[in-house]
Protein backbone atom coordinates (compact mmCIF):
# COMPACT_ATOMS: atom_id res chain seq x y z
CA UNK A 1 0.00 0.00 0.00
CA UNK A 2 1.53 3.28 -1.00
CA UNK A 3 2.34 5.61 1.95
CA UNK A 4 0.77 9.41 2.07
CA UNK A 5 3.05 12.03 1.44
CA UNK A 6 4.87 14.24 4.11
CA UNK A 7 6.77 17.80 3.77
CA UNK A 8 7.81 19.68 6.44
CA UNK A 9 9.08 23.29 5.99
CA UNK A 10 11.10 24.42 9.02
CA UNK A 11 11.61 28.13 9.45
CA UNK A 12 13.90 29.66 12.05
CA UNK A 13 17.09 28.77 14.41
CA UNK A 14 18.64 25.40 14.25
CA UNK A 15 17.20 24.49 17.11
CA UNK A 16 13.66 23.98 15.14
CA UNK A 17 15.79 22.06 12.32
CA UNK A 18 16.72 19.66 14.71
CA UNK A 19 13.15 19.53 16.29
CA UNK A 20 12.17 18.45 12.34
CA UNK A 21 14.53 16.02 12.42
CA UNK A 22 13.22 14.15 15.32
CA UNK A 23 9.96 14.22 14.44
CA UNK A 24 10.32 12.81 10.99
CA UNK A 25 12.29 10.02 13.02
CA UNK A 26 8.94 8.91 14.00
CA UNK A 27 6.64 9.72 11.20
CA UNK A 28 9.01 8.27 8.05
CA UNK A 29 7.57 5.16 8.87
CA UNK A 30 4.11 6.00 8.24
CA UNK A 31 4.80 8.55 5.56
CA UNK A 32 6.98 9.15 2.29
CA UNK A 33 8.96 12.08 3.42
CA UNK A 34 9.01 14.75 0.70
CA UNK A 35 11.86 17.13 0.36
CA UNK A 36 11.20 20.67 1.87
CA UNK A 37 12.83 21.87 -1.46
CA UNK A 38 10.57 20.61 -3.61
CA UNK A 39 8.18 23.74 -3.29
CA UNK A 40 5.52 22.52 -5.81
CA UNK A 41 5.01 19.16 -4.55
CA UNK A 42 2.02 17.35 -4.33
CA UNK A 43 1.81 15.96 -0.49
CA UNK A 44 -0.87 15.16 1.44
CA UNK A 45 0.51 16.26 4.82
CA UNK A 46 2.16 19.68 4.81
CA UNK A 47 3.38 20.37 8.00
CA UNK A 48 5.66 24.19 9.01
CA UNK A 49 7.50 24.43 12.06
CA UNK A 50 7.09 28.41 12.78
CA UNK A 51 9.79 30.86 14.54
CA UNK A 52 8.03 33.54 16.79
CA UNK A 53 11.21 35.09 18.07
CA UNK A 54 11.39 38.48 16.55
CA UNK A 55 9.65 40.60 13.95
CA UNK A 56 11.05 39.60 10.83
CA UNK A 57 10.52 35.95 12.03
CA UNK A 58 7.08 36.01 13.08
CA UNK A 59 6.21 37.60 9.69
CA UNK A 60 8.67 34.98 7.78
CA UNK A 61 6.36 32.48 9.33
CA UNK A 62 3.10 34.03 8.17
CA UNK A 63 3.88 34.23 5.17
CA UNK A 64 4.88 30.64 4.76
CA UNK A 65 1.49 29.58 6.07
CA UNK A 66 -0.37 31.85 3.78
CA UNK A 67 2.08 30.24 0.97
CA UNK A 68 0.69 27.06 2.08
CA UNK A 69 -2.86 28.07 2.23
CA UNK A 70 -2.36 28.72 -1.23
CA UNK A 71 -1.00 25.88 -2.43
CA UNK A 72 -3.73 24.25 -0.33
CA UNK A 73 -6.53 26.08 -2.28
CA UNK A 74 -4.65 24.92 -5.80
CA UNK A 75 -5.07 20.99 -4.63
CA UNK A 76 -1.38 20.09 -4.07
CA UNK A 77 -1.64 19.98 -0.42
CA UNK A 78 -4.49 17.87 1.29
CA UNK A 79 -4.16 18.42 5.29
CA UNK A 80 -2.35 21.83 6.45
CA UNK A 81 -0.96 21.87 10.08
CA UNK A 82 1.30 24.03 11.82
CA UNK A 83 3.42 24.06 15.13
CA UNK A 84 6.35 25.33 16.47
CA UNK A 85 7.36 28.79 18.30
CA UNK A 86 4.73 31.13 16.71
CA UNK A 87 1.56 28.67 17.33
CA UNK A 88 2.87 28.29 20.92
CA UNK A 89 3.31 31.75 21.49
CA UNK A 90 0.00 32.97 19.82
CA UNK A 91 -2.35 29.97 20.07
CA UNK A 92 -5.67 31.75 21.12
CA UNK A 93 -5.44 34.29 18.28
CA UNK A 94 -4.00 32.05 15.16
CA UNK A 95 -7.03 29.83 14.61
CA UNK A 96 -9.66 32.46 14.27
CA UNK A 97 -7.49 34.52 11.58
CA UNK A 98 -6.20 31.36 9.54
CA UNK A 99 -9.07 29.08 9.58
CA UNK A 100 -7.68 27.00 6.58
CA UNK A 101 -5.10 25.27 9.48
CA UNK A 102 -6.37 22.08 10.07
CA UNK A 103 -4.40 22.25 13.67
CA UNK A 104 -2.36 24.19 15.56
CA UNK A 105 0.04 22.81 17.61
CA UNK A 106 2.96 24.52 20.15
CA UNK A 107 6.20 23.54 20.39
CA UNK A 108 7.31 22.20 23.72
CA UNK A 109 5.91 18.94 22.96
CA UNK A 110 5.85 16.63 19.38
CA UNK A 111 3.40 13.94 20.73
CA UNK A 112 0.24 16.08 19.95
CA UNK A 113 2.03 16.40 16.38
CA UNK A 114 2.57 12.77 16.03
CA UNK A 115 -0.93 12.15 17.42
CA UNK A 116 -2.70 14.08 14.56
CA UNK A 117 -0.31 12.21 11.72
CA UNK A 118 -1.25 9.03 13.44
CA UNK A 119 2.51 7.60 14.31
CA UNK A 120 3.83 6.55 17.26
CA UNK A 121 7.31 8.42 18.80
CA UNK A 122 10.23 6.73 17.77
CA UNK A 123 12.86 6.56 20.53
CA UNK A 124 14.65 9.87 21.96
CA UNK A 125 17.44 9.37 20.20
CA UNK A 126 16.23 8.85 17.07
CA UNK A 127 16.92 11.64 13.81
CA UNK A 128 15.70 11.49 10.18
CA UNK A 129 18.95 12.63 7.99
CA UNK A 130 18.59 12.79 4.10
CA UNK A 131 21.32 11.95 2.09
CA UNK A 132 25.11 11.91 4.26
CA UNK A 133 25.66 15.68 5.59
CA UNK A 134 29.00 16.22 6.66
CA UNK A 135 28.01 17.71 9.85
CA UNK A 136 24.61 18.20 12.47
CA UNK A 137 23.51 19.94 14.94
CA UNK A 138 23.21 18.47 18.48
CA UNK A 139 20.28 19.84 20.78
CA UNK A 140 21.37 19.19 24.40
CA UNK A 141 18.99 21.11 26.14
CA UNK A 142 15.16 22.78 25.50
CA UNK A 143 13.98 26.31 27.43
CA UNK A 144 15.67 28.83 29.33
CA UNK A 145 15.69 29.89 32.70
CA UNK A 146 17.42 33.35 31.99
CA UNK A 147 15.30 36.16 31.79
CA UNK A 148 16.70 38.77 29.24
CA UNK A 149 14.69 41.94 28.82
CA UNK A 150 13.90 41.65 24.98
CA UNK A 151 13.57 37.50 25.34
CA UNK A 152 10.34 36.16 24.56
CA UNK A 153 12.21 31.75 24.53
CA UNK A 154 11.47 31.20 27.93
CA UNK A 155 7.63 32.03 27.64
CA UNK A 156 7.64 30.02 24.28
CA UNK A 157 9.89 26.92 25.32
CA UNK A 158 9.63 27.25 29.29
CA UNK A 159 12.05 26.14 32.09
CA UNK A 160 15.62 24.32 31.13
CA UNK A 161 15.51 21.20 30.67
CA UNK A 162 18.75 19.34 29.93
CA UNK A 163 18.78 16.00 27.60
CA UNK A 164 20.32 13.00 29.67
CA UNK A 165 23.83 12.53 28.15
CA UNK A 166 22.94 8.95 27.33
CA UNK A 167 20.36 10.19 25.10
CA UNK A 168 22.96 12.61 23.48
CA UNK A 169 25.62 9.89 23.21
CA UNK A 170 22.88 7.61 21.56
CA UNK A 171 22.11 10.31 18.78
CA UNK A 172 25.45 11.29 18.37
CA UNK A 173 26.80 7.91 17.63
CA UNK A 174 23.55 7.39 15.54
CA UNK A 175 24.89 10.72 13.30
CA UNK A 176 28.27 9.59 13.06
CA UNK A 177 27.14 6.02 11.36
CA UNK A 178 25.70 8.23 8.99
CA UNK A 179 28.87 9.62 7.97
CA UNK A 180 28.22 12.90 10.50
CA UNK A 181 31.80 14.12 10.89
CA UNK A 182 30.93 17.59 12.84
CA UNK A 183 28.63 17.88 15.58
CA UNK A 184 27.64 21.71 16.54
CA UNK A 185 25.80 21.59 19.99
CA UNK A 186 23.39 24.41 20.60
CA UNK A 187 20.55 25.23 23.07
CA UNK A 188 18.99 28.80 24.54
CA UNK A 189 22.57 28.46 26.83
CA UNK A 190 24.57 25.70 26.30
CA UNK A 191 26.49 26.94 29.60
CA UNK A 192 23.74 25.79 31.44
CA UNK A 193 23.79 22.11 30.82
CA UNK A 194 23.30 19.33 33.49
CA UNK A 195 22.54 22.19 35.85
CA UNK A 196 18.61 20.47 36.42
CA UNK A 197 19.85 16.49 36.04
CA UNK A 198 23.36 16.40 37.24
CA UNK A 199 22.98 19.48 40.07
CA UNK A 200 26.28 21.26 38.43
CA UNK A 201 27.36 23.09 35.12
CA UNK A 202 28.40 19.41 32.54
CA UNK A 203 29.30 20.77 29.37
CA UNK A 204 32.51 19.99 29.92
CA UNK A 205 31.89 16.17 31.04
CA UNK A 206 29.42 15.94 27.72
CA UNK A 207 32.33 17.13 25.35
CA UNK A 208 34.48 14.48 26.79
CA UNK A 209 31.96 11.86 26.23
CA UNK A 210 31.39 12.62 22.54
CA UNK A 211 34.82 12.79 21.93
CA UNK A 212 34.76 9.56 22.41
CA UNK A 213 32.55 8.72 19.25
CA UNK A 214 34.36 7.21 16.76
CA UNK A 215 33.67 9.24 13.07
CA UNK A 216 33.48 12.83 15.19
CA UNK A 217 35.95 14.62 14.04
CA UNK A 218 35.04 18.25 15.66
CA UNK A 219 32.39 19.43 17.84
CA UNK A 220 31.62 23.24 18.01
CA UNK A 221 29.73 24.99 20.47
CA UNK A 222 27.69 27.86 19.95
CA UNK A 223 25.46 29.76 22.03
CA UNK A 224 27.00 30.05 25.26
CA UNK A 225 25.64 32.57 28.05
CA UNK A 226 28.50 34.77 29.21
CA UNK A 227 27.36 34.72 33.09
CA UNK A 228 29.30 32.01 34.74
CA UNK A 229 30.90 30.76 32.27
CA UNK A 230 32.14 27.74 33.11
CA UNK A 231 36.43 27.88 32.79
CA UNK A 232 36.70 24.29 32.79
CA UNK A 233 34.82 24.30 28.83
CA UNK A 234 37.96 26.41 28.10
CA UNK A 235 40.56 23.81 29.50
CA UNK A 236 38.62 20.93 27.43
CA UNK A 237 38.96 23.34 24.18
CA UNK A 238 42.62 23.94 24.53
CA UNK A 239 43.51 20.24 25.62
CA UNK A 240 41.07 18.37 23.23
CA UNK A 241 41.91 18.26 19.60
CA UNK A 242 38.58 17.25 18.40
CA UNK A 243 37.04 20.67 19.82
CA UNK A 244 37.25 23.73 17.67
CA UNK A 245 38.85 26.35 18.94
CA UNK A 246 35.44 28.47 18.16
CA UNK A 247 32.56 29.64 20.53
CA UNK A 248 29.66 31.53 19.96
CA UNK A 249 29.04 33.44 22.77
CA UNK A 250 26.49 35.98 21.90
CA UNK A 251 27.40 39.21 24.29
CA UNK A 252 24.52 41.64 22.89
CA UNK A 253 26.21 44.95 24.32
CA UNK A 254 28.97 46.47 26.33
CA UNK A 255 27.32 49.67 28.12
CA UNK A 256 26.66 49.18 31.79
CA UNK A 257 23.36 50.87 30.84
CA UNK A 258 22.14 49.06 28.48
CA UNK A 259 23.45 45.92 29.76
CA UNK A 260 21.21 46.55 33.35
CA UNK A 261 18.54 47.18 31.08
CA UNK A 262 18.85 43.85 29.42
CA UNK A 263 18.82 41.95 32.80
CA UNK A 264 22.01 40.18 31.42
CA UNK A 265 23.82 39.84 34.76
CA UNK A 266 27.14 41.44 34.03
CA UNK A 267 28.78 44.46 33.35
CA UNK A 268 31.20 45.89 31.21
CA UNK A 269 34.20 45.03 33.13
CA UNK A 270 32.97 41.44 33.70
CA UNK A 271 32.40 41.15 29.46
CA UNK A 272 35.81 42.30 28.50
CA UNK A 273 37.75 40.26 31.20
CA UNK A 274 35.90 37.31 29.79
CA UNK A 275 36.89 37.94 26.59
CA UNK A 276 40.65 38.50 27.39
CA UNK A 277 40.34 35.28 29.36
CA UNK A 278 38.68 33.13 26.63
CA UNK A 279 41.22 34.13 24.26
CA UNK A 280 44.10 33.78 26.74
CA UNK A 281 43.52 30.29 27.39
CA UNK A 282 42.81 29.11 24.11
CA UNK A 283 45.36 30.58 21.66
CA UNK A 284 44.21 31.45 18.02
CA UNK A 285 40.15 31.17 19.21
CA UNK A 286 37.84 32.59 16.57
CA UNK A 287 34.95 34.23 18.70
CA UNK A 288 31.46 34.79 17.19
CA UNK A 289 28.94 36.71 19.15
CA UNK A 290 26.02 38.75 18.21
CA UNK A 291 24.92 42.39 19.01
CA UNK A 292 22.00 44.19 19.34
CA UNK A 293 21.88 47.78 18.78
CA UNK A 294 18.39 50.46 19.92
CA UNK A 295 17.49 48.10 22.68
CA UNK A 296 15.67 50.91 25.59
CA UNK A 297 18.99 52.04 27.26
CA UNK A 298 21.33 52.62 24.49
CA UNK A 299 22.06 56.88 23.92
CA UNK A 300 24.73 58.14 21.73
CA UNK A 301 27.26 57.70 24.51
CA UNK A 302 26.21 53.68 24.82
CA UNK A 303 26.03 52.96 21.27
CA UNK A 304 29.58 54.50 20.67
CA UNK A 305 30.97 52.48 23.75
CA UNK A 306 29.73 49.35 21.93
CA UNK A 307 31.69 50.68 18.38
CA UNK A 308 34.72 50.82 20.52
CA UNK A 309 34.55 47.49 22.16
CA UNK A 310 34.12 45.93 18.93
CA UNK A 311 37.26 47.52 17.52
CA UNK A 312 38.78 46.41 20.36
CA UNK A 313 37.78 42.69 20.74
CA UNK A 314 38.14 42.36 16.86
CA UNK A 315 35.69 39.32 16.97
CA UNK A 316 36.21 37.74 13.47
CA UNK A 317 32.64 36.88 13.57
CA UNK A 318 29.80 38.86 14.41
CA UNK A 319 26.14 39.21 13.53
CA UNK A 320 23.58 41.92 14.51
CA UNK A 321 19.86 42.81 15.08
CA UNK A 322 18.18 46.10 15.61
CA UNK A 323 15.98 45.75 19.30
CA UNK A 324 12.24 44.98 18.64
CA UNK A 325 9.70 45.16 21.35
CA UNK A 326 8.11 41.39 22.24
CA UNK A 327 4.54 41.56 23.70
CA UNK A 328 5.32 39.42 26.92
CA UNK A 329 8.73 40.13 27.25
CA UNK A 330 9.76 42.29 30.30
CA UNK A 331 11.52 44.82 27.92
CA UNK A 332 7.52 45.36 26.51
CA UNK A 333 5.88 46.00 30.10
CA UNK A 334 8.63 47.88 31.99
CA UNK A 335 11.18 50.00 29.32
CA UNK A 336 10.25 52.45 26.73
CA UNK A 337 10.78 51.90 23.26
CA UNK A 338 12.94 55.67 23.12
CA UNK A 339 15.41 54.95 20.21
CA UNK A 340 13.60 55.83 16.70
CA UNK A 341 13.68 53.50 14.12
CA UNK A 342 15.40 55.13 12.10
CA UNK A 343 18.53 55.32 14.18
CA UNK A 344 18.12 51.94 14.72
CA UNK A 345 18.93 50.82 10.93
CA UNK A 346 21.70 53.67 11.26
CA UNK A 347 23.29 52.30 14.02
CA UNK A 348 23.32 48.98 12.91
CA UNK A 349 24.41 49.76 9.62
CA UNK A 350 27.32 51.17 11.20
CA UNK A 351 28.49 48.20 13.59
CA UNK A 352 28.39 46.26 10.60
CA UNK A 353 30.52 48.77 8.33
CA UNK A 354 33.16 48.34 11.74
CA UNK A 355 32.83 44.54 11.57
CA UNK A 356 33.34 44.16 7.75
CA UNK A 357 36.82 46.41 8.12
CA UNK A 358 37.42 43.62 10.85
CA UNK A 359 36.43 40.63 9.05
CA UNK A 360 38.25 41.54 6.02
CA UNK A 361 41.61 42.22 7.75
CA UNK A 362 41.44 38.41 9.73
CA UNK A 363 40.87 36.57 6.64
CA UNK A 364 43.30 38.25 5.02
CA UNK A 365 45.73 37.31 7.40
CA UNK A 366 44.72 33.52 6.14
CA UNK A 367 46.13 34.02 2.91
CA UNK A 368 49.00 31.80 2.01
CA UNK A 369 48.63 29.37 5.09
CA UNK A 370 47.36 25.99 4.67
CA UNK A 371 44.44 24.64 6.71
CA UNK A 372 42.43 21.39 7.04
CA UNK A 373 39.03 22.07 5.71
CA UNK A 374 35.57 19.34 6.00
CA UNK A 375 34.08 19.69 2.63
CA UNK A 376 30.31 20.37 2.98
CA UNK A 377 29.05 20.08 -0.75
CA UNK A 378 30.04 20.50 -4.34
CA UNK A 379 27.98 22.60 -7.05
CA UNK A 380 27.19 22.21 -10.26
CA UNK A 381 30.55 23.36 -11.59
CA UNK A 382 32.97 21.60 -9.27
CA UNK A 383 33.30 23.80 -6.65
CA UNK A 384 33.73 21.89 -3.19
CA UNK A 385 32.32 24.56 -0.42
CA UNK A 386 34.15 23.65 3.03
CA UNK A 387 35.07 25.01 6.20
CA UNK A 388 37.85 24.96 8.55
CA UNK A 389 37.31 24.57 12.53
CA UNK A 390 36.97 28.63 12.25
CA UNK A 391 33.67 28.89 10.31
CA UNK A 392 30.33 27.43 11.33
CA UNK A 393 28.14 26.54 8.71
CA UNK A 394 24.72 28.50 7.67
CA UNK A 395 26.06 31.81 9.69
CA UNK A 396 30.04 31.87 9.07
CA UNK A 397 31.58 32.87 5.17
CA UNK A 398 32.74 29.39 3.02
CA UNK A 399 36.00 28.23 2.09
CA UNK A 400 35.78 27.70 -2.06
CA UNK A 401 37.72 25.12 -3.37
CA UNK A 402 38.23 23.86 -7.17
CA UNK A 403 37.53 20.32 -7.62
CA UNK A 404 41.01 18.45 -9.11
CA UNK A 405 41.50 15.48 -11.43
CA UNK A 406 42.82 13.56 -8.60
CA UNK A 407 39.70 13.46 -6.74
CA UNK A 408 37.42 12.23 -9.65
CA UNK A 409 34.49 13.28 -11.43
CA UNK A 410 32.03 12.89 -8.57
CA UNK A 411 31.93 15.59 -6.29
CA UNK A 412 29.27 14.30 -4.03
CA UNK A 413 31.52 11.68 -2.94
CA UNK A 414 33.93 14.25 -1.64
CA UNK A 415 31.27 15.60 1.21
CA UNK A 416 32.31 15.07 4.37
CA UNK A 417 35.71 14.53 3.47
CA UNK A 418 38.99 16.06 4.78
CA UNK A 419 41.51 18.39 3.10
CA UNK A 420 44.52 20.17 3.55
CA UNK A 421 43.67 23.42 1.64
CA UNK A 422 45.86 26.57 1.16
CA UNK A 423 44.06 29.40 0.86
CA UNK A 424 45.01 31.95 -2.03
CA UNK A 425 42.57 35.00 -1.65
CA UNK A 426 40.28 35.83 0.61
CA UNK A 427 37.12 39.08 0.94
CA UNK A 428 35.35 39.85 4.32
CA UNK A 429 33.07 36.48 4.55
CA UNK A 430 34.53 34.01 1.95
CA UNK A 431 38.18 32.51 1.07
CA UNK A 432 39.50 30.67 -2.09
CA UNK A 433 41.53 27.91 -1.70
CA UNK A 434 43.69 25.12 -3.82
CA UNK A 435 43.82 21.40 -2.40
CA UNK A 436 47.22 20.44 -0.89
CA UNK A 437 46.00 16.80 0.10
CA UNK A 438 42.85 15.03 0.18
CA UNK A 439 43.43 13.62 3.79
CA UNK A 440 40.65 10.56 4.46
Amino acid sequence: MKKPRLQVITLGCSKNTVDTSHLLASAQEGYEIVPEAESDAKVDVLLINTCGFIGDAKEESIQAIFDAVGRKKEGSVGKLLVFGCLSQRYKDELPGLIPEVDGWFGARELAPVLKALGVGPAPESARFVEGHPSYAFLKISEGCDRRCSYCAIPLIRGRHRSVPMEVLEQEARALAERGVRELILIAQDTTFYGLDLYRRRSLADLLRLLSSIPGIEWIRIHYSYPADFPEDVLDEMQNNPKLCKYLDIPLQHVADPVLGAMRRGVDMEWTKSLVKTIRAKVPGIVLRTTMMVGHPGEGRAEFEALLDFVREAKFERLGAFTYSEEEGTYGAANLRDSVTPRTKKSRLARLMEVQRGISFAYNQTRVGRTVKVLVDACTDDGILVCRSQFESPEVDGEILVKMTPQMGSDGSAMVGKFLDVKIVSADEYDLLGECQAVLE
